[in-house]
């Protein structure tokens, strides 16, 4: 049973690693502005203010200023979309199964992925996005953590 779930979870990987492909660089994400030099997309496509977006969003839930479904979308996705990282991770690469060595991997990546999507224009680089989305990296990693998943996989 340990060997099919652990072939799962590698299969799995690879159709998570597509979506995540999809849902961060090939999907209609309507930031195309050809008519914006790259420097001035980048300013206009950049918040380096934490929690700025998140406020705009949750404010904009509360008071009904916007259609309930973009926060929540907006929210609700970077904070999931990245909490199977926090289990495949460490279950692929055994030498970032430690906590620091995981989060450090997750910083790199996810900066990494701002700075792509910023400079191809697929995406916008959002300090809030890499938040929400480092939460639930390590919230996949506690999950990992917990004694019954080790279980299972060892």
């Amino acid at each position: 049973m340990e060997k099919f779930i652990k072939v799962i979870l590698k299969i799995s990987f690879i159709f998570y690693l597509v979506a995540l492909v999809i849902l961060l660089f090939i999907g209609n994400r309507g930031y195309l502005y050809t008519d914006l030099t790259l420097l001035e997309y980048m300013k206009t496509s950049s918040n380096f203010v934490p929690f700025k977006t998140i406020n705009t969003y949750l404010t904009a839930f509360v008071d009904n200023s916007m259609n309930r479904n973009i926060p929540i979308k907006n929210l609700v996705g970077n904070f999931f979309m990245f909490l199977p990282m926090g289990i495949y991770l460490p279950f692929l690469i055994k030498k970032i199964a430690g906590l620091g060595r995981f989060v450090l991997s997750m910083i790199v990546l996810l900066f990494f992925i701002e700075v792509i999507q910023l400079v191809t224009r697929r995406g916008s680089f959002d300090i809030d996005d890499f938040i929400l989305n480092m939460i639930g990296a390590l919230i996949g990693f506690a999950i990992w953590k917990t004694k019954y998943i080790q279980k299972l996989l060892n």
